[in-house]
């Protein structure tokens, strides 16, 4: 059974850092565009940032250029997002999502991922 599986959410003081993964089970992430969103209360899910299939282009929301980073692990079949310099608007639920595409390129557009995870929660607060 295809599943995208998130972890590493919890609380963090302003100014902290904590490190998420997503592990894919029946499908393989570097075949894939992959994505992370989140979504806060009352909030639309919006993009934070992306990564095409070969790791070679990246893109990023503005609210968190300099401060969150995407990479992978293709031996773990894992995608991770570092979050530095967590600030109190950044709290939300942060879900992972990917669609197979053979292209490099990626987009924050959640309309276009096929497979989603079921989210890990970030409370950043004092």
């Amino acid at each position: 059974q295809l599943q995208l599986v998130e972890a590493g959410g919890g609380l963090v003081q302003p100014g902290g850092s904590l490190n998420l993964s997503c592990v894919g089970y029946g499908i393989t992430l570097e075949y894939n565009v992959i994505g992370w969103f989140r979504q806060a209360p009352g909030k639309g899910r919006e993009g934070v940032l992306c990564m095409g299939k070969t790791g070679s282009f990246t893109d990023y929301a503005d609210s968190v250029k300099g401060r969150f980073t995407i990479s992978r692990d293709n031996a773990k079949n894992t995608v991770y997002l570092q979050m530095n310099s967590l600030k109190p608007e950044d709290t939300a639920v942060y879900y992972c999502a990917a669609r197979p595409y053979l292209e490099s390129s990626c987009w924050l557009n959640k309309n276009e991922y096929v497979y989603w995870g079921q989210g890990t929660q970030v409370t950043v607060s004092s």
